[in-house]
């Protein structure tokens, strides 16, 4: 398995924005097409409070490829981020591979 770590900078006062916006219009799509939503985090205290952090786990970065073309291929979340790019500042994406002794997710295979 494999997470797709994606942290985005939000201009200031958009957080609560973007997670309206990500809840009625951009978490359907990511869930039926990218699967394993492991999450979505926001960042209460430190430098960056204007954070959020979501993350989805895959097989392997090949399905990861897939599912995300996928995504960009459909409408519903085209329109979604046309909204939520004008809220974003900075976005920084990261593979993470798991250490063996991680907890397993339920329904997500480790290779």
């Amino acid at each position: 398995m494999v997470v797709d770590f994606r942290q985005y900078t939000l201009k200031v006062g958009a957080v609560q924005p973007f997670l309206d916006l990500f809840q009625a219009e951009g978490l359907e799509p990511q869930k039926r097409i990218l699967g394993n939503f492991i999450g979505l985090y926001r960042t209460e205290i430190g430098p960056e409070i204007n954070q959020i952090v979501m993350m989805f786990g895959y097989a392997d970065a090949g399905e990861r490829e897939r599912r995300r073309a996928a995504l960009y291929a459909d409408p519903a979340f085209a329109a979604y981020l046309k909204k939520a790019r004008e809220l974003i500042v900075a976005q920084e994406v990261r593979l993470l591979a798991p250490a063996p002794c991680n907890p397993r997710i339920e329904g997500v295979e480790v290779r």
